[in-house]
């Protein structure tokens, strides 16, 4: 069972909200050393912290991150993006890459690429964070990320197990961050969703369903499509 007592952890997107309550609460637990990965790293206030320019959307900057943080024990895929406008018809072909490249295919590559390291440790873990909006599409582009990594959470803690390293996904709602400033729904801060985040990772929890919207949203995947899209209904054709 992994833990963040000794561990040697880096966690991507270091600079937000929830990724710098990743880094604290990493050392809070006693994290022996946490790589702070971001496409501009900052400067932090303890020696443990080890700021890392990686760019999770880069080949060339994940092969880097490699030779730079050789020792991880547990990698924490934190770093993602959302867009305003985010339909798929409308979005622009760029702005879709760019969500699906940071959301989807930047953590996808890192675990893949970092697998290796993870094994030569013995006991390990790959925390993903996902989002309620993995199982119910209220956005495009974001909500096609999310859940194609919440696919691939799934294929990688199967395919990972062997070389011990456990996969745990997280699923939340609205953060109390710079993302959801705009999102005028309830919101959960940053602390509370890294404390329930490493609870669950130190427990051995393969999911971890940090609030009562998310627990609502996957309830509803087992019932009508019609009950988690009400604009459905509206639209359905009548029968006689």
């Amino acid at each position: 069972m992994p833990h963040l007592f000794g561990a040697v952890v880096l966690v991507t997107g270091a600079n937000g909200g929830l990724g710098g309550e990743f880094v604290e609460q990493a050392l809070a637990r006693g994290a022996a050393k946490v790589y702070a990965a971001a496409r501009h790293p900052q400067e932090w206030h303890d020696s443990r912290i080890v700021p890392l320019a990686l760019d999770v959307t880069s080949p060339a900057s994940i092969r880097t991150a490699l030779t730079e943080a050789p020792d991880v024990t547990v990698l924490i895929n934190n770093a993602g993006i959302s867009v305003e406008s985010d339909t798929l018809v409308d979005l622009s072909d760029e702005e879709f890459r760019r969500v699906m490249e940071t959301n989807f295919f930047g953590p996808v590559a890192l675990t893949r690429a970092f697998a290796p390291v993870l094994a030569a440790s013995g006991t390990s873990a790959v925390l993903n964070i996902h989002s309620a909006l993995s199982w119910i599409a209220l956005t495009g582009a974001y909500s096609a990320s999310k859940a194609a990594l919440w696919s691939a959470t799934n294929s990688f803690r199967l395919e990972l197990a062997h070389q011990g390293t456990h996969v745990t996904g997280v699923h939340v709602a609205y953060i109390d961050t710079e993302m959801a400033k705009g999102v005028d729904a309830p919101k959960i801060s940053p602390g509370e969703v890294v404390r329930k985040s490493f609870d669950g990772l130190e427990q051995g929890d393969y999911e971890v369903i940090v609030d009562d919207i998310t627990a609502g949203v996957k309830l509803g995947l087992a019932g009508p499509i019609m009950d988690l899209y009400p604009a459905l209904a509206a639209k359905a054709p009548e029968t006689a």
